[in-house]
């Protein structure tokens, strides 16, 4: 049995148990500081920034102050039927209040069985919420609405 100790040279020796390969520091992060993975939440928090950042500066004046957040869940009133679960909330600020744009992490995820489709779910998510704020139509937020897929 491999046990953590000193080889007969003096190096630290690197416990392998049930044959599954080196473990220490091999899977430790590049940059000392910085996680080695990120967690699926933070890859979609990513996602949407990427999605968001480029449509936000382009439509920033007309839109004026937005939030955009990321939720697991959205919150469903016991009466809610099973059929539909929504992707996203849009609430409308009021005098100072900012607009809240709240895209729903897991029903968005469940709809998408690859990379390129919660990408292009989340393009489309965003776009549309983005367009009912401004009163246009989709393709004119953005001009690779319906292109994705």
């Amino acid at each position: 049995m491999d046990d953590v100790g000193t080889t007969p040279r003096g190096k630290p020796k690197v416990r392998d148990r049930r044959g599954r390969g080196m473990r220490g520091p091999g899977v430790a992060p590049a940059v000392p500081g910085t996680p080695a993975l990120r967690t699926a939440r933070q890859r979609f928090d990513q996602l949407v920034l990427d999605v968001v950042t480029p449509l936000d500066e382009r439509w920033q004046r007309h839109l004026g102050l937005v939030e955009y957040a990321v939720e697991d869940t959205p919150m469903l009133p016991d009466d809610w039927g099973d059929e539909t679960v929504p992707l996203s909330s849009l609430v409308r600020g009021k005098g100072q209040d900012a607009t809240r744009l709240v895209l729903f992490r897991r029903p968005i995820e469940h709809r998408s069985t690859s990379r390129d489709e919660l990408e292009a779910m989340v393009h489309t998510v965003v776009v549309e919420q983005l367009a009912e704020l401004l009163g246009l139509p989709p393709g004119q937020v953005d001009e690779r609405y319906g292109d994705e897929g």
